[in-house]
């Protein structure tokens, strides 16, 4: 519980601090990776012929091509003025100027012979003033404004009049992030006390035939469409990448157009979009936007009226556009209903949340180096899905959930190794030396550790000696005994650890093994009987290697019990040992003596036949007492498993347990009968046919039993 509330508060710490003020300038870096991610996947959303907005640009070419090259552009007014008249000829629906020319030449005062410049061209503009003026008239022309508190940058005075003055001019303003990055355009400003929508908003709605209507909570609709938008009076631009996206023409491809009466192709490329006049070129009125990093070399890309493609040195990658691709955006997107959708900040918590929730859960669960390549998998996932959202306008946060994932996968990392695993490592100092490194990791990831001290525990204990130690040693040199030794208990224990036992204790040759402890196992019986067959087949394997036992045949007796027993930390406080105390080590003991009375090497009590199942080959032996104990119990031969019983093998244990029933009954000549069957190559056999033969001759006295004691091991 307390490691639970911890990894929640870690995670939703995080959560907080991401999307807290603190991280504001990330905020709409989610919008830039998704922005790019979509584009790199899924290409262009939409064929740029079909867009509802086209941009006749102030370009390079322009600025190099006759009469414009070496000319200021307060001089182009009659050929703008050629240009728009063909333009909206042609049945383009509204033309909007994303650039304000603010001065006239007309106004010039520099002195020129006996007056100034001006006064000696007077009506320079006066082509252009009529364009404006017819276009205001029929509503299809909005000159731009740029709002900067009292001084603003307005169109010439001439303008403003042919226009009517604020009836077809509306402000260009954009709303820049705190990182100085433009994603979002206002819909609308407050000029001379009264609000008037922006640029993209007022073209827009004029394109359609629609006016916006605003409600009382702020919402902008255009069209019954709700204009979203995270921050009030914003809506979210949504870039495609690329260049492509706003078919844009050459301004001096277009005035030569229009020059050579080419109004099949003005009619062709602009009847019923919106059109803006903007400059687009390398240095001048550039942008960063969250198309930043989705941007490619700018140029006039529609199909060429009248003038050659031409190529102009020096283009290159920009990771800004031109202004009038923002306001170009935001056009289509209203028009198209598709402008950026944003979590409100409440909804982008929760979701931050829910990511540093699953990160933290990882860490706590999972090791550091799982849990990471996990953590990379979620996030990468959620890239895809928030990935295909974008393609339906949906802006599901980037920065805040996988910040906070990775911010809570760190921490609660840091709480782990500091806190929830340094009782962990305890343990592991603590067993290090008598564990195997995967039975500690298997205890470690148990919900039941042990106890430090004591606790009771159903297990099944494992006793193994190698039978005729003493004759050995008494042939060996100790060093030679000692490597004999050791390669047996090595290979032993090794198989042993392999079933998930504990290895005890040594005892000389012998080997004490438990099962179920400290590692809770329900099939500790059955892990046992594994082990016990597999240590036979491995040492099988060591007496054929010529050098495993200096020439010594080696040969064991194992014995197996279960039942329950107190295990854990005993000794003194300054040294101590895992290990157990219980009758069951004792009568494990004990049988594993018996197998030199039966000719056997593994005896199991009837405990552990119970609980190992039917996986193993069985045969009841006898009933036995055993020194220590007053009741008789039945024990039984690990024969082999059941999968692997022979035919022969399958013979013998029948002819066995038909002479152990006659023998119980008192039956000795049947018995004998029987045993003798399988008596010349099995010992347990060829014992109880003598023993039946000599009870057949002697009767046994009254009272006799079928229970044979063993006094010593």
């Amino acid at each position: 519980m307390r490691d639970t509330l911890a990894v929640s508060a870690i995670a939703l710490v995080c959560a907080a601090a991401l999307v807290s003020p603190l991280f504001e300038k990330a905020h709409g870096l989610s919008i830039d990776i998704l922005t790019l991610s979509r584009w790199e996947m899924f290409g262009p959303r939409h064929d740029p012929a079909t867009s509802p907005v086209a941009v006749v640009a102030l370009d390079e070419e322009t600025y190099l091509t006759a009469p414009f090259e070496g000319s200021p552009t307060s001089t182009w007014t009659g050929e703008i003025a050629r240009v728009l008249s063909a333009v909206l000829e042609g049945g383009a629906s509204v033309v909007g100027f994303d650039i304000v020319f603010e001065r006239s030449i007309e106004q010039s005062e520099i002195p020129f012979g006996d007056g100034t410049f001006g006064e000696h061209i007077r009506g320079f503009d006066r082509d252009f003033l009529r364009a404006l003026a017819e276009a205001a008239s029929a509503g299809k022309v909005v000159l731009g404004e740029e709002l900067r508190g009292n001084q603003p940058i307005l169109p010439a005075p001439g303008q403003r009049i042919a226009v009517h003055h604020q009836q077809n001019i509306r402000p260009l303003n954009v709303y820049t992030d705190s990182d100085e990055i433009i994603r979002r355009l206002p819909l609308s400003f407050v000029v001379g006390g009264n609000k008037t929508p922006g640029m993209a908003l007022e073209l827009a709605s004029r394109s359609i035939g629609k006016q916006p209507d605003t409600h009382e909570d702020g919402q902008i609709t255009l069209d019954g469409y709700p204009i979203p938008g995270a921050l009030p009076n914003t809506m979210t631009l949504n870039f495609d990448g690329g260049s492509d996206d706003i078919p844009t023409y050459s301004f001096a491809d277009l005035r030569q157009c229009a020059s050579n009466g080419e109004k099949d192709y003005f009619r062709r490329e602009f009847e019923g979009k919106v059109v803006l006049i903007g400059a687009v070129q390398d240095q001048e009125d550039r942008r960063l936007t969250s198309k930043r990093f989705a941007t490619r070399t700018e140029a006039a890309r529609r199909p060429r009226c009248a003038l050659p493609e031409r190529s102009i040195g020096g283009r290159f990658e920009h990771g800004s556009i031109a202004g009038v691709y923002i306001h170009a955006t935001a056009i289509g997107n209203l028009i198209r209903k598709d402008a950026a959708r944003e979590f409100p900040r409440p909804q982008v918590f929760v979701i931050a949340a829910l990511f540093a929730l699953l990160s933290a859960a990882l860490a706590r669960t999972l090791k550091p180096s799982g849990a990471a390549a996990a953590f990379v998998g979620g996030a990468g996932a959620y890239l895809g899905a928030a990935t295909f959202a974008f393609g339906h306008a949906l802006v599901l946060p980037l920065i805040e959930p996988i910040g906070a994932g990775l911010a809570a996968l760190i921490a609660t990392t840091g709480y782990r190794f500091a806190i929830t695993d340094k009782e962990r490592r305890l343990l592991q100092r603590s067993f290090a030396y008598y564990l195997a490194p995967h039975v500690i990791d298997k205890m470690l990831a148990s919900n039941k550790p042990p106890q430090l001290g004591g606790e009771t525990r159903e297990v099944t204990v494992l006793f193994s000696d190698i039978a005729g130690f003493s004759e050995i040693a008494e042939q060996l040199a100790p060093d030679a005994l000692m490597r004999l030794t050791n390669t047996y208990l090595s290979a032993m224990t090794d198989i042993i650890e392999s079933f998930g036992g504990y290895v005890d204790k040594y005892i000389g040759d012998s080997v004490v093994a438990i099962f179920g402890a400290p590692v809770d196992d329900v099939q500790h019986a059955a892990s046992a009987a594994r082990a016990a067959l597999g240590c036979n087949a491995r040492l099988a394997e060591l007496n054929r290697e010529a050098n495993a036992f200096a020439g010594h045949t080696i040969s064991q007796r194992i014995g197996i019990n279960s039942g329950p027993a107190l295990v854990g930390n005993f000794g003194s406080q300054r040294r101590f040992n895992y290990s157990v105390m219980s009758d069951a080590v004792n009568l494990a003991s004990r049988l594993e003596g018996a197998n030199r009375f039966y000719g056997t090497t593994i005896i199991a009590s009837e405990t552990t036949v119970a609980l190992a199942g039917a996986e193993f080959a069985w045969r009841e032996l006898d009933t036995v007492r055993v020194k220590g104990r007053t009741q008789a119990l039945k024990i039984h031969e690990l024969v082999a498993f059941a999968s692997e019983l022979a035919p022969a093998q399958r013979t013998a244990m029948a002819d066995y347990a038909a002479g152990l029933a006659h023998w119980r009954a008192q039956q000795f000549e049947r018995a004998a009968s029987r045993f003798e069957r399988a008596a010349a190559h099995d010992e347990p056999s060829a014992l109880f046919c003598d023993r039946a033969r000599a009870a057949a001759k002697d009767a046994p006295m009254a009272g006799w039993e079928p229970v044979r004691s063993l006094l010593e091991k």
